[in-house]
């Protein structure tokens, strides 16, 4: 029965009602669906490569592959200093610089990690999230134990 109703069926009026009512709507396009072309679609030159930020042109691309290995270098090389670190941090306004070359550091860790990610560069994403773990870890050196240590390890520095 299902067979004879499909061919009692008059196609083309129930087509003509659906475009009256997509043609109520509004942007509506009456060809949507038809085969018509409803964006233009431009060749693109060649050279390039797609991205999810767009279109990038072979120079910027290498550009912006130096740019993320900079961020990531200099990163590095504050998470490397940092283990040099010239000053005692033991307490004291010491200790805040040392806490802000720490913080510095993931903040290092977590700019070259998005750049690296947006750029589809593994390594330097790699290398990225440990110097945010780095820089948490020296700063966490530094804080839990005045925070959630049993014996007080003094913020400031204790009076002679």
């Amino acid at each position: 029965m299902k067979e004879k109703d499909q061919k009692d069926r008059d196609w083309d009026r129930e087509m003509r009602e659906v475009d009256k009512l997509l043609a109520k709507l509004p942007d509506a396009e009456p060809t949507l669906g038809r085969g018509v072309p409803t964006v233009p679609v431009s060749p693109r030159p060649a050279g390039g490569v797609a991205s999810s930020g767009g279109f990038q042109p072979g120079p910027a691309r290498g550009r912006a592959w130096l740019t993320t290995w900079l961020r990531v270098g200099l990163g590095l090389g504050l998470g490397i200093g940092m283990l040099v670190w010239p000053y005692s941090h033991a307490c004291g306004l010491k200790l805040v610089f040392y806490l802000i070359g720490a913080t510095t550091v993931t903040i290092a860790g977590v700019w070259s990690a998005l750049t690296s990610w947006k750029r589809r560069l593994g390594i330097a994403h790699t290398l990225s999230i440990i110097l945010i773990i780095w820089g948490l870890g020296l700063a966490g050196r530094q804080l839990l134990p005045r925070m959630y240590g049993k014996t007080p390890v003094p913020v400031f520095c204790p009076e002679p």
